[in-house]
């Protein structure tokens, strides 16, 4: 059956440049005549029927905005067998022929199980700040919220030095560590405490007496979230360790969320958006559109869900090189 309207929504955690992957998707789909539908609120949405009729209008003005237009949810309800089902004929109630989801893990999980579930034509476009995708160098957000992460710790840079702490800072990443290795290396901080790496008291201690007891006088140790080890965990173990120090904790939480698009992430958001309706057009189903060396790809979902490290001991040794 030929594809005449094609349905967005954005899922998961929002990320800076999806926006700007809406609009391309949508002015792409437009310029090859599709109709475009706007799916409010991702998959709980879809179950909710929230769907708009998009224009060309409909996304003026939106690519320089943080966040996303389509809001975003997280849908338990849509993991279930009569939840899909109620997304299901929502979509068919709406006339929509194609999704182009846009999101994180969740999301693409849910788009390879609705595609295989009910045969329906789902491309995705991977965007969070995690960097945890797999069969892309790099997924939308991410250049934004190292940005953002970097400026926030230059000023912390600036009260450790006048008070002499050690500031341990507690960046978003879940399982990977991504964000705290690249944000270490631009804000010039002594350690990147990741998942990939387990970090023992012994490591801890090395951190410290290089950044502290030879040539510095404070010292910026940027520490990937987790309930366990997480910023907390390792200041609490400075603190009986190392009693003499005064040690600060920053937690930058959701604001490496926010925030308007770098120029790269506004790039790459319209090139996967963009490229996700030519993929419909080829009658691609159940793939992702990846970035593999600059050049535009199809993934599988499958492949594109597939555990795999990103962070390497390149990145590590580059962070203890430069803290010298």
């Amino acid at each position: 059956m030929a594809v005449k309207t094609i349905g967005i929504l954005t899922s998961g955690g929002d990320a800076p440049g999806m926006n700007a992957a809406i609009r391309a998707a949508a002015r792409t789909a437009f310029a090859n005549g599709f109709k475009v539908k706007g799916i409010y609120h991702g998959y709980q949405g879809l179950i909710n029927g929230e769907i708009k009729e998009f224009t060309t209008e409909s996304v003026s003005g939106i690519i320089s905005r943080g966040g996303t237009i389509l809001r975003t949810a997280r849908s338990q309800e849509f993991q279930t067998k009569e939840g899909m089902a109620k997304a299901y004929e929502q979509l068919k109630k709406a006339d929509i022929d194609a999704l182009v989801c846009i999101g994180g893990n969740g999301t693409l999980a849910g788009a390879k199980e609705f595609a295989e579930v009910y045969d329906v034509q789902c491309v995705g476009v991977p965007a969070t700040i995690d960097n945890d995708i797999n069969g892309t160098d790099e997924t939308i957000g991410f250049d934004t919220t190292v940005n953002t992460i970097a400026e926030c710790v230059d000023k912390i840079h600036d009260t450790a030095n006048s008070h002499e702490r050690i500031f341990f800072i507690e960046v978003m990443g879940r399982d990977a560590g991504w964000l705290a290795q690249c944000s270490a290396i631009a804000s010039g901080a002594e350690a990147a405490i990741v998942p990939e790496t387990e970090t023992d008291v012994d490591q801890l201690a090395m951190y410290i007496e290089r950044g502290i007891r030879k040539s510095k006088n404070s010292s910026i140790v940027i520490v990937s979230e987790s309930p366990k080890c997480g910023a907390m965990y390792y200041a609490n173990r400075v603190k009986k360790e190392y009693p003499q120090f005064d040690v600060r904790v920053s937690i930058l939480g959701h604001m490496q969320r926010g925030g308007t698009p770098s120029a790269r992430d506004r790039i790459l958001a319209s090139t996967l958006g963009s490229y996700a309706i030519k993929a419909i057009q080829e009658g691609q189903h159940n793939v992702m559109i990846g970035l593999a060396h600059g050049v535009p790809v199809y993934v599988p979902f499958a492949t594109a869900l597939e555990k795999q490290e990103k962070t390497g001991q390149l990145f590590m040794n580059l962070v203890r090189t430069l803290s010298l």
